[in-house]
Order: structure tokens, then sequence, then C-alpha cells
């Protein structure tokens, strides 16, 4: 298990500004996925919306971030109907302070992007679990099992 404690961080959000160290004392599941309505992503954020009544029951804050503007964001939540908020990290911060960018294959080029991942901060803002790389299939569940195990 990690435990590191996450710098605070403001970013906009279809909330509002979103300023983690405003959640200590609950669980923050956040989400990093590559783009706003795209088959991936779409399934991603569909299976926290589903399970998103077992992480508010846990406890826990679900958050999505990418590097789509607001306005995207605004619309893909209004589409998908998530309960959660979406992050709009436009200037890369917050990749960049968890890592997140990578270089990968579309289509036989290399372009930059986020990989997608998952990060578990518990109550007290330390970071005690990553998932790097995800598959989204079972993903939700596996993040919600190891947050119930908090």
């Amino acid at each position: 298990m990690l435990s590191k404690k996450v710098a605070d961080f403001t970013a906009p959000g279809t909330g509002g500004a979103f300023k983690l160290s405003e959640h200590r004392g609950r669980p923050v599941v956040l989400y990093f996925y590559p783009k706003d309505d795209t088959p991936g992503c779409t399934m991603e954020g569909a299976q926290f919306r589903d399970l998103y009544k077992k992480f508010e029951k846990a406890g826990a804050l679900v958050v999505g971030v990418s590097r789509d503007s607001l306005k995207s964001h605004e619309k893909f939540k209004a589409k998908m109907e998530f309960p959660f908020e979406l992050i709009s990290d436009d200037d890369e911060n917050l990749c960049k302070q968890f890592g997140v960018i990578k270089m990968k294959n579309m289509y036989g080029k290399q372009v930059r992007g986020i990989e997608r991942s998952t990060f578990l901060i518990d109550r007290n803002g330390t970071l005690v679990q990553e998932w790097r790389g995800v598959k989204v299939p079972g993903h939700a569940e596996a993040v919600l099992e190891a947050l119930k195990a908090l």
C-alpha cells in the first residue's frame, strides 16, 4: 500500500472550483481519462456512475479528470447523467502532478495523451492506492473494493 501525502490543488470543475483540501475527512477517487465522449471513457464513466451510490455509501467522492474544456465536460456530464464532478485540466498541472501523461500509439502515430489512471486518496489526503494503464471492464468495482478495505 502506498502512503504519500497528495499536494493540495485547485482546478476548474463542473461544480465550480474543486479544491482537494476542502474534501478532507472523506476518501476521494480521482480518475484520469483521455477524452470526453469517446467509447472507453464513456464506458468507464458509466461504470463509476452506476456504482456511485455504493461509493457514496462508503463515504467517498468520485471525480473524473481530463484535459477537455469545462464546456465539453458540462455536455459529457449532462449526456451521461454523471452524479459526480468532472475537472478540466487543460493546463496539464494535475496530469503532471500525478504523472499520467504518456506517449501512446494511435493509429500507428505516437501521440501524447493521458494514460487512463485512478488514484485513491484517503480521508487524510494520503494517496493509498493507484491504478495505471487501466483496462475499463471491472475497474470501478476494483476501486470500490479497495475503498471498502480502507
